[in-house]
This record gives structure tokens, sequence and C-alpha cells, in this order.
């Protein structure tokens, strides 16, 4: 929209220039006037404003100033901004459009639930129960079978252990060839024929094989060693040194020394996360955390999978804090406070501190929401959290809460930012004049 008021003789003395347009200033003998105001920008309030005979410098300044006011009040929206204000995010779970966004105001206890259901995952409380279970044979395993007959030997003698490929071991014990368990979980013992192992830990099939010598041997006594495992193995994969199977130990395996077995991780400890796999049930938890925990290094099971993940976790920071970017942080995590401090802080030239938000999606039982969330993303709840600073106990809040991969922290401008912003156009409008009297437009 566009107005101009025009003079007796249309000369245009001078074009001002100003945020969004332009004055348009005529002079005629002793008479000066703004004959109009051009808006750049389609939709906007326009005004003009009349000039008087001899206009003092002051009232032709309240014109231009007045003129500005109004020009700027129906362009609001215009004003440059980091983001949303305060209000607005506020306003947002209200709004019909945006129907399923939920706005949390956080405190220590929700700082702690939160920090609680991070550490659910740890691995000593998902993969709770029976720390080690004894090897269980399987097919393909391999046996060391040693027999012991008390004297004088019934079975057992010089002549038998030869003709069956027997050998002495010392102190009367016989030692049988490897016995490597075939499909059907067998393995064969002279004397006591074919022995089914499969399924059966090592003190089982000594009981068994003893059983089965009793009334043949003179008070047989067996001893049976694993000599080769080949069924019972924990697969190590991911960014490691050597992927591969490690063998369970008879005494168990631990985390640590499966990866250590297989060569190490590959990329930097702080950034490198250890996902476990068992029985269905899935766990993920920094290696940092395992490193100095002893109760996360727990013992694992056969047919466990762990994967070495390299995960360089980032959040994204903007408004008024002291650097807008992404920023990352080890795989341990880092709280609210961190997170700030890594960004410079907020800016307490142009913040608000009751507008310090936190965008996630969340996990639909992260929290005990008031209502049943309406709008799930991929499952997952569209929450903003929002910290007042004001507040002294928002700070230990603060230092529990949680930031997460991929969180986006926005701390919006305070009020009295617009208002400034606002009369740095309109200084930017009245300065000019001195220009016009420069030119001698203005007496």
């Amino acid at each position: 929209m566009s107005h101009s008021i025009l003079a007796e003789t249309s000369q245009i003395t001078a074009v001002v220039r100003v945020p969004g347009g332009v004055f348009i200033v005529q002079r005629q003998g002793r008479i000066m006037s703004a004959i109009g105001y051009r808006e750049r920008s389609p939709g906007a309030q326009c005004v003009a404003v009349r000039a008087v005979r001899e206009p003092s410098r002051q009232r032709i300044l309240q014109r231009i100033a007045l003129a500005s006011c109004l020009v700027l009040g129906g362009c609001t929206n215009y004003i440059a901004a980091d983001g949303p204000r305060t209000g607005a995010v506020e306003a947002a779970p209200r709004d019909a459009l945006l129907r399923g966004i939920e706005l949390v105001k956080v405190n220590y206890a929700v700082a702690d639930r939160l920090r609680e259901d991070s550490a659910r995952e740890r691995f000593s409380r998902v993969f709770q129960g029976s720390a080690h279970a004894d090897h269980e044979v399987g097919p393909g395993d391999v046996l060391q079978v040693f027999i012991w007959e008390a004297p004088p030997a019934m079975l057992f003698t010089t002549q038998t252990v030869a003709a069956g490929g027997m050998t002495f071991a010392g102190s009367g014990m016989v030692s049988l060839p490897d016995q490597t368990v075939d499909d059907r979980g067998d393995i064969k013992v002279p004397f006591a024929g074919t022995v089914h192992v499969a399924g059966l830990t090592l003190a089982q099939i000594e009981s068994n094989i003893r059983a089965t010598l009793i009334g043949k041997a003179n008070h047989p006594q067996v001893i049976v060693r694993l000599a080769a495992n080949n069924t019972q193995n924990v697969t190590v994969v991911g960014d490691i040194s050597h992927s591969m199977e490690v063998p369970m130990d008879p005494g168990g395996l631990r985390l640590l020394r499966a990866l250590a077995l297989a060569g190490g991780v590959t990329r930097p400890v702080e950034k490198t996360s250890i996902q476990l796999s068992r029985d269905g049930q899935v766990a993920t938890l920094p290696l940092q955390t395992v490193l100095r925990d002893p109760s996360e290094n727990i013992l694992l099971r056969a047919g466990d999978v762990v994967t070495a993940l390299y995960q360089p976790s980032s959040f994204t920071v903007m408004g008024a804090v002291g650097r807008n970017a992404e920023v990352n942080f080890e795989a341990s995590g880092i709280t609210l406070a961190q997170a700030l401090a890594r960004a410079g802080g907020v800016d307490d030239n142009r913040s608000n501190p009751t507008g310090v938000f936190l965008f996630r999606f969340e996990t639909p039982d992260a929290l005990r929401w008031p209502q049943p969330p309406h709008l799930l993303v991929h499952g997952k709840v569209p929450t903003i959290y929002q910290f007042d600073l004001r507040d002294p106990a928002t700070f230990f809040a603060a230092q529990t809460f949680p930031v997460d991969n991929h969180d986006l922290i926005y701390v919006s401008n305070a009020p009295v930012t617009d208002l400034q912003k606002v009369l740095n156009v309109v200084g930017a409008i009245v300065y000019p004049f001195q220009s016009l009297q420069t030119m001698g437009v203005i007496k």
C-alpha cells in the first residue's frame, strides 16, 4: 500500500531511505513537505505527513518518529528473531494444529525420573538372573575322558588299554583318545559303549560314564575335560579389531575379557557404546560406564552377541546462547547444565531466563502424563521441556536432567530484546534527518 500527498509543485527535493521504504520530501520556497512514504513490503501500513509552513526541527522529528512507529506497528512480524517467543512455545500444546505436543515444566523430580529411566538400561539390571551356567556339551565339542580304576585293575589292564588305543596317564589313570561329539550328541567309551552327552554338563557326563562302568571295573572314577569348545560361543562384532566368535570358558567369560580377546575396540573409548543382545533382549551402554563400574562387566552366556558401536552423539542449540551450533558429546552422556555451558551459556543481554526449552521425541512411558498422549510420531511423543532459570532449584534439575542424542535446546529472547530492535529501527529512521539539515532541506 502507498499513499502520497502532493504539494502545489511536484518537485522532489530528497528521497530518504529507511528500513522497509522511503520518505519523499519536497521543498518549495519556505515550505517543506514530507509528501509521501512508500512501503516496500506489500500489505504493510503506510503513512503520509503533510508539511506546515516553517516547520521546526523538533516538529519534523516528531512527525518522522510518529510515522516510523505507525509503520513498525503494522510490521511486528518482520522484526528479526532467532525463533519463537516464550509465549508462542508455551501456547503450542493448545494450538489445534499442533495438538499432541506435550509441555513439561521441569523440576528436580522430573529430571530425576528421566535420569532413572536412562539408568534402567544398565546391563546389571536388564540381564539379571543366574550369572553363569555350567557348560552344556553340544555336537562338535571335543572331550577328553580319563578313567581311573582302583588296584588290582580288573578291566583296564595293560593288554586292554593297548588294544583299545588308550594310554596310561600315570598312577593307574587311563586316557582315552579325544572324543568329538557327533551330530546325534554321542561319544564312544570303551566298555561303556555309546554315551549320550549333548545337553549335559561335564559333571553329569562323568556320573553317567561311571555308572555304566560300575560292576565292570574296580571302583572306577571318571574325569571329563572340555578339550575344544565349538558350540558355546559369544559373538563379538562391530568396531572391533577382529570380529569373531569367542569360546566360553568353563569358569565363565566376562564382557571386557570378550572384547579384549577380539582385539579391543578401534574407536575412541569415550565415543564407543556396547550393545548386548541376549534371548531377544537388547541393551546399550557406554563403554566408559562398563570400565568405571565393575558391576556392568557382567558374565556372558553362550549365544550372546556383543556389538561395539561408534556413536558420536550430538545435540543442537539455538537462540539466545553464546554459540548456535551442533555440539558433539561423549557416549557416557551429559546434563543440560553441561550442554548449555558447551554452547557458551545463555546470553544475559538478550535471553529470557524463563524461556529455556528442550525439544525431544520422548517415549510414551518416560513420564506420568496428566492425560494419555494424543499424537505419537513413530511411537514417540513430541515433548517440550521448559526450564525456569529464575528459580535457583532449577539449577539442581539442570545438573541432573540427561541430554539425549539429537535433542534440540532453544533459548528464547527476552521481551525487552524485541523492544530494543524496534527502537533501533526507529533510530535508523530518525537519524537521517541530520542529512536533510546538511542538504539545506531543513533550516
